[in-house]
């Protein structure tokens, strides 16, 4: 029995990256062998096992064999006779496709070291047409990795185009789907994600609610990038930038659906985008099996971003309206996020990534004082229901009012 270091581990650490978990396979062993020396069997479709006091996971070396359509048509095939090469090669990437003995000599029988060093993201063998899941990792990878000058092989990327060609991504289950989209958008550039799965032809397939605004021109005066497709992946860059969470970066993404639907005599003007991209996201979000407060946010950016870009613009009685519209008293962390959104959208511009955004901590202020008015007891006497509310409501619309003042005076001064 061998037991080797394999994948993300080994590959990371020659790339000088942080080792977070180790993944093992063991060769020329028997399910048996393992439960004797305390493993625990924890694999469903094939024998993988916990180690008993570090409970990182063993696999045993296995063959797959392609079935039926899809990333479940497979059946496994693992006995003491599969070699460690072969165990390698199902594998999606050459780099994730190296092993290291347990005295420290790496087995690299498919070129991973030789494109570690170059920077490029290649299949392993002509398996790789098998998964249709394999797309969404490497484009992953491709979003992990952009910033150390990794790039998607061309053969590679053709590959990717055949099996979108053939409809095998039409097999990707929602939930999987989603994994790896909330997965990519954690990643430091999460914007590649898309332009590879774009680069393929998968996009289509798989977001066309996104893919569609690729040649839906904006005007020039307030995006200098034209393209509302090339705008939101900058927002989306943006959003990553600031360290924001995957529910505002998804946010950010998907803000302009509604402009994929302005007829084209209009363009590049898109009066009613906002309204009209709801329920695109609402589709997508469904489809896709989002979680709630990902398909609430986007929603709130898509239906308010216009708002709250024209805040120092807008009446007290606009900005109270707003507040309200996006239940920011009972939800001020979500309203924040809505703020991040939005900047994110005002800053994933060509060349204005730099621009202040005051909007967002006007906003934050108009939030915050107006939450803090109450009525003192002899205010609410005689005062009962609808009454009570808009008294509090008079109240925080003359806190608004003053604040309004302040800010007016200081951008004079």
């Amino acid at each position: 029995m061998q037991v080797y270091l394999v994948g993300g581990a080994l590959r990371d650490r020659l790339l000088g990256r942080p080792v977070h978990e180790r993944d093992w396979v063991v060769v020329g062993a028997e399910p048996a062998e393992l439960t004797a020396r305390g493993f625990t069997p924890v694999g469903r479709e094939f024998p993988v096992f916990l180690h008993p006091q570090t409970h990182e996971e063993y696999a045993l070396a296995r063959l797959e064999r392609k079935v039926a359509p899809g990333y479940r048509g497979f059946t496994t095939e693992f006995s003491p006779d599969v070699t460690l090469e072969e165990d390698l090669r199902r594998r999606d990437l050459t780099i994730n496709a190296m092993a290291e003995s347990e005295s420290g000599e790496i087995v690299d029988p498919y070129g991973g070291r030789r494109d570690l060093d170059a920077r490029v993201l290649r299949h392993v063998s002509e398996a790789f047409v098998e998964d249709p899941v394999r797309i969404l990792r490497v484009a992953r990878f491709a979003a992990r990795f952009a910033s150390l000058g990794f790039t998607v092989a061309p053969e590679t990327t053709a590959l990717m185009a055949r099996m979108v060609q053939s409809g095998e991504v039409r097999a990707l289950v929602a939930e999987r789907v989603w994994q790896e989209t909330e997965r990519a958008l954690s990643e430091p550039r999460p914007e590649v994600f898309f332009e590879v799965l774009r680069s393929c032809g998968a996009l289509a397939c798989i977001f066309p609610e996104i893919d569609a605004l690729f040649g839906v021109p904006q005007p020039a005066q307030w995006h200098p990038e034209i393209d509302t497709g090339v705008h939101v992946l900058l927002a989306l860059r943006y959003a990553a930038q600031s360290g924001a969470s995957t529910a505002v970066r998804f946010a950010a993404l998907v803000h302009d659906l509604g402009k994929a639907l302005t007829p084209r005599e209009r363009w590049p003007s898109h009066h009613g985008h906002e309204e009209a991209g709801v329920p695109l996201i609402e589709a997508l979000s469904l489809r896709l099996k989002a979680p709630n407060e990902h398909r609430e946010l986007a929603v709130l950016a898509a239906r308010h971003h216009t708002s709250v870009h024209r805040a120092l613009e807008l009446k007290p009685a606009t900005v109270l309206k707003l507040l309200e519209a996006t239940d920011a008293f009972r939800r001020p962390e979500r309203f924040t996020d809505l703020l991040l959104a939005c900047e994110a959208d005002a800053r994933g511009r060509a060349g204005l990534e730099g621009q202040p955004y005051p909007q967002a901590e006007y906003l934050r202020r108009a939030r915050e004082e107006a939450a803090l008015v109450s009525l003192s007891e002899e205010e609410r006497r005689d005062l009962k229901g609808p009454a009570l509310g808009a008294r509090i409501r008079e109240k925080r619309l003359a806190t608004l009012t003053a604040l309004k003042g302040r800010y007016s005076d200081a951008r004079r001064s």
